[in-house]
């Protein structure tokens, strides 16, 4: 099997170690738009099992995108955000009858994504969205806790920010301020993001407090942010009252994102401006992010688990 990662950041980067040592992938092709960082990360990559070659690719390219899927067998996307750039991915695997992965983390775009499964059906194309941690991982916890159920009412899932004590709160396996994925976090913690409230759909203020109590003893808060698995969940286990993806933050920082919530809002930041200043906050704006952290935002994580789910 010939496999294409799409984008050789962080993520791609650990996806496409994975895949040159897996038996039966035959070759491997590394693409991204800077043509530096695919030949850097296929040059690393060269004593694998794989054979690893690297491309330039504008995934905004439609000719060339498909032309590079005619060439493969199934593409792994990593290429966020996938707002704007998931749903064209699939697409060309759909016209190609090529296999598709992502790791879709938009709530946005899944809706879109999982439209086209008609399409993939008819054109014999298997595609499987948001394969990465969280969703993914997450989902599949979810549906571990909810089979041990005879009905579900509420579901979340959490991942940690800067709370908790597993590599992931370290920031080890990824940096979420910075590129992509700083964008797409400021994204969906803007604006209004999905939910599933009673058991429907409903739009909601990002960053809501949610206080849970778990099997053990453990308990603390966690804070809403868009994410796709109260869209997926919604439809495989159909809960009737609540499920929200929450994070796991410190107060000061669950403050200072309400603080950059509430200029996207209004207009005096795009989502790229506060992903600038995620990395070298403003000291304006962390001043005014003080009383959140004593008020609204006080309350913590607790002792909840680093990365889980809870039905």
């Amino acid at each position: 099997m010939r496999v294409a990662v799409l984008g050789a950041g962080g993520m791609g980067a650990r996806a496409a170690a994975t895949l040159a040592d897996l038996p039966g992938i035959d070759g491997l092709l590394v693409a991204d738009r800077d043509a530096r960082r695919a030949a850097d990360l296929a040059g690393r990559l060269a004593d694998r099992r794989a054979g690893v070659t690297a491309r330039r690719l504008d995934v905004t390219d439609g000719p060339a995108l498909r032309a590079l899927h005619a060439e493969v067998d199934l593409v792994l996307s990593t290429v966020g955000p996938f707002y704007r750039y998931g749903v064209a991915v699939l697409r060309a695997a759909i016209e190609t009858g090529t296999g598709y992965v992502d790791i879709c983390d938009d709530w946005e775009p899944t809706l879109e994504l999982l439209d086209l499964d008609a399409d993939a059906r008819r054109a014999g194309v298997c595609a499987v969205v948001g394969a990465g941690a969280s969703p993914g991982l997450s989902t599949l916890l979810a549906a571990e806790a909810t089979a041990r159920l005879d009905a579900v009412r509420h579901v979340y899932t959490a991942w940690p920010v800067d709370a908790g004590t597993s590599a992931a709160a370290r920031g080890d396996d990824g940096d979420l301020t910075a590129g992509a994925a700083a964008v797409h976090w400021m994204h969906q913690c803007s604006g209004r993001v999905a939910e599933i409230r009673d058991g429907t759909r409903a739009h909601r203020r990002p960053l809501r407090p949610v206080s849970l109590q778990l099997p053990g003893g453990r308990s603390g808060t966690g804070y809403t942010v868009g994410h796709p698995e109260p869209i997926t969940l919604s439809r495989t286990v159909s809960p009737s009252g609540d499920a929200a993806c929450l994070m796991l933050l410190r107060p000061g920082t669950a403050a200072y994102l309400d603080v950059l919530r509430r200029d996207i809002d209004s207009g005096a930041l795009t989502p790229e401006d506060a992903a600038g200043l995620l990395g070298a906050p403003s000291a304006l704006r962390v001043i005014r992010s003080l009383p959140g952290g004593f008020g609204r935002y006080r309350r913590s994580a607790g002792d909840l688990p680093a990365f889980f789910a809870a039905a």
